[in-house]
């Protein structure tokens, strides 16, 4: 029989596009398998045989939309979240428009252009794709060229370094070429085969993700538009808003403002919207909400928590406790500071018969309250750590918890995780035990009160407290001989009015009863670190959260070296040597006139410490294993430890995702130090205020940080930091040494550097920068003046 011939359509039959869905998925998913990391539009085209415009563009819809598709769940969670909102944004009509479209098919040419270049990432078809800003990613890492890379933004005053994974030294980037970016944007660099010093140079040519959208600052009305002018060095300048988006804001209110419109063009500011006003510029609650929204914080937890943490039950019942060992008959108490409510640790004190001492340090049960995969868990986690403001603390947990189910509160019957301790009268350790307790807080004692029992031997239970003592002395001095570095930093709080007004400086004093519960919190923090390192046998290990702390940077150590030779000592800066020759420096040196210097240089010298699941050591501490056991009412990793020491007790060895640890680690340090920038922040703010009330006044103070721009003084009666200017430097032209950390006089070789005391005026405070303005007065090499301040001398210009 003769074979009649097919006509073109009976070849390629026309498909509907449910018909072409069908066989897309298919063929989708068998490439998905496949070892190639991308396909494009055009092989799906051949494999299922469409030659007609619409069915190609039936397929690239069906392709482009399975990332959303598949995530359709989250994307109604954050559609839900945002109805949550409040409702005060106005968007124009040609604004929606505009969205609407570029959600849309893209017009001929860039259809054309996708069919033939575009890959499509395996990556995008998976359901861990949660926005567009990923493709975004996947695409631009895929067409990569060999000089390209992709980093991650630090904004300096002028330039910019670009972080990336694949370059040895961070990329430099010139201020013509950032392109608009900012400090937390995702970039694509090109390198341009130049060196900036060690590091390469490159130019920005794609801002792939924005850091932030979101900036705080003050508006600024004029007749037909407004700005917001930016508190973040983040941003350079100032956003200019539209009438129509002040939405409610008026002269000087400080607000939050969302950028709706970015521009690359130099000199061109962005355009935003304004989408809270958190009240008049000054006001303390407005610049503490503000310094919040700064650094990314939450301020306050919604309805929905609070109503959660209501309804957890405090389970203080007899079949709970039988589950764990009863230390309520044993002496225990807790020191804290004196305005302190949520109370995470206590320590308990026994007697044994063979003249050791059973040491008990209990720690909330917080994992015990808030259980894995519920609403306040997951605020934990995305919070991470409390935040310790200059006038309050922004709990990591809401109140209920924080300070009432988990505090161990005197007189009140608590669940704890605890780690007991056998030691001798010389402080040695001889056994230790880890697990689930119930306690009985006898005394709720203040570090005062501690302190005065430690020095007069006097006061209910000074007998136990001064045992403690002894043996926290004895610990403290193990530390020190295998290494541990210790630094006295001052720090200071204020005494604040009802309305938040500084009215003085007082500053915070480390004494022994400080220092004694820091020991016993060290050794739980080392001990349960130890202990889970130590289950397993071999190299592989069981998951854990670890504190830790890298070796200093040498090039600093190199700077240290210098200046402490200049004071005639000698640092040997050999890693397996440093910390005990800084040891021996901090010994030699303290309560001598160098003794700030040096100790700063060196502070400085030190790596930032950090969680992540690698056991690498604590240099700081000289531990070779450390973790954060002891304060998980406020800070996430500690209930991280928690969970994972109490599984590896129950003799569940099954492995955990590391992975999912260390990117939770990562997250916890970053918001640890958002808190402390926020921390330092609000003290600013305060010292900033405190200091416009004494302009003209002239203080004694330090010289503690010398820079290409100008020399930082603490003033020595309030622990407040300003700057001097170079340029307010009179009689000559000064010039920076970096290696030395001193300024130079080019005319008269007069030198600044660390450690100087001088006299200075105080010029005048900027509150919206947070920065005090100082002048020099007079200088002098020990200068010590019975005046702790005064108004300026007559005559004097």
């Amino acid at each position: 029989m003769t074979k009649k011939k097919k006509t073109k359509n009976e070849k390629n039959p026309r498909l509907n596009r449910e018909e072409i869905q069908k066989l897309a998925t298919g063929l989708i998913e068998t490439l998905a398998k496949s070892k190639s990391e991308s396909f494009t539009l055009r092989q799906l085209y051949k494999r299922i045989g469409l030659t007609e415009k619409e069915q190609k563009e039936n397929l690239r819809e069906i392709v482009e939309t399975a990332s959303a598709e598949n995530n359709a769940t989250s994307k109604k969670e954050v559609k839900e979240e945002k109805k949550q909102e409040p409702q005060n944004k106005t968007t124009s009509t040609t604004q929606k428009q505009q969205h609407q479209n570029n959600q849309k098919q893209p017009s001929k040419e860039v259809v054309k252009e996708t069919v033939r270049e575009i890959p499509v990432q395996k990556k995008v078809l998976s359901n861990d794709v949660d926005s567009k800003q990923d493709v975004n990613k996947a695409k631009s890492a895929n067409e990569l060229q060999k000089n390209e890379h992709i980093g991650v933004v630090d904004l300096g005053r002028d330039s910019a370094y670009i972080i990336c994974d694949g370059l040895e030294e961070d990329a430099w980037v010139g201020g013509h070429k950032i392109k608009g970016a900012i400090t937390g944007d995702t970039v694509k660099i090109r390198l341009t085969g130049k060196q900036k010093g060690k590091n390469p140079e490159a130019e920005i040519v794609e801002i792939i993700e924005r850091g932030r959208t979101e900036f705080v600052g003050n508006v600024q009305l004029l007749n037909r538009f407004a700005f917001v002018v930016v508190e973040s060095k983040k941003l350079k300048m100032d956003i200019f808003v539209p009438l129509d988006n002040l939405n409610g804001a008026t002269n000087d209110d400080k607000v939050v403002v969302k950028i709706v419109k970015w521009t690359e063009e130099k000199g061109k500011n962005p355009v935003g919207e304004v989408t809270e006003i958190l009240g008049k510029a000054g006001e303390n609650e407005a610049e503490i909400h503000a310094i919040m929204v700064e650094f990314g914080l939450p301020m306050d937890f919604d309805e929905k928590l609070i109503k959660k943490a209501e309804e957890v039950k405090d389970d203080l019942t007899p079949q709970e406790f039988k589950k764990r060992r009863d230390f309520r008959p044993i002496l225990t108490f807790t020191i804290d500071p004196h305005d302190a409510k949520d109370f995470d640790d206590a320590i308990s004190l026994s007697y044994l018969p063979n003249g050791n001492y059973e040491i008990g340090v209990h720690i909330a049960d917080v994992t015990h309250y808030i259980r894995p995969n519920t609403l306040l868990e997951k605020e934990a986690q995305k919070r991470a750590t409390s935040v310790y403001l200059v006038d309050r603390v922004v709990p990591m947990l809401p109140e209920r918890i924080s300070n009432n189910l988990c505090s161990l509160r005197p007189q009140e019957e608590k669940l704890a995780f605890s780690a007991v301790f056998e030691l001798d009268k010389h402080g040695s350790v001889h056994k230790r035990w880890y697990g689930k307790t119930v306690i009985y807080s006898d005394r709720r004692f203040t570090y005062e009160e501690a302190q005065e029992r430690i020095e007069t031997k006097e006061g209910d239970y000074a007998d136990e407290i001064n045992v403690l003592n002894d043996l926290a002395k004895k610990l403290q001095a193990k530390r020190f001989k295998h290494g541990a570095i210790s630094f006295e930093t001052q720090e200071v709080k204020f005494k604040l009015d009802e309305n938040g007004k500084p009215l003085g400086v007082i500053p915070k004093v480390r004494k022994d009863a400080h220092k004694l519960v820091e020991e016993f919190m060290l050794l739980a923090n080392k001990s349960v670190a130890e202990f889970v390192y130590r289950y397993k046998n071999g190299k592989e290990k069981n998951t854990m959260i670890y504190r830790v702390h890298d070796d200093p940077d040498p090039d600093k150590l190199a700077n240290l070296k210098a200046m402490a030779k200049s004071f005639g000592y000698d640092i040997n800066v050999e890693p397996e040597h440093f910390a005990a020759s800084l040891a021996k420096l901090v010994q030699e040196t303290e309560g001598k006139p160098e003794y700030e210097t040096l100790q700063s240089l060196a502070i400085r010298s030190m790596a930032k410490a950090i969680y992540t699941t690698k056991a690498t050591g604590h240099f700081g501490l000289a531990f070779e294993h450390y973790s954060h056991f002891t304060s998980p009412i406020r800070r996430y990793p500690d209930m991280m430890a928690h969970r994972l020491i109490e599984k590896y007790l129950k003799k569940n060895i099954k492995s955990v995702n590391p992975e999912k640890y260390e990117s939770m680690a990562r997250h916890s340090s970053d918001m640890e130090k958002r808190a402390s920038d926020a921390e330092r922040a609000s003290i600013r703010f305060k010292q900033a205020e405190f200091m416009s009330a004494h302009i003209g006044e002239v203080f004694e103070g330090m010289v503690t940080g010398v820079t290409e721009w100008g020399l930082y003084v603490e003033i020595t009666s309030t622990a407040c930091e300003g700057m001097i200017r170079l340029s307010d430097l009179k009689g000559d032209y000064f010039e920076y040494e970096p290696k030395n950390q001193r300024v130079v006089g080019r005319k008269s070789n007069k030198t600044y550097t660390l450690g100087n005391k001088v006299e200075v005026r105080v010029k005048g405070v900027d509150m919206e920068k947070r920065t005090i303005d100082l002048l020099m007065e007079t200088e002098e090499d020990n200068y010590v003046s019975s005046n702790k301040s005064r108004k300026p001398r007559r005559g004097r210009k």
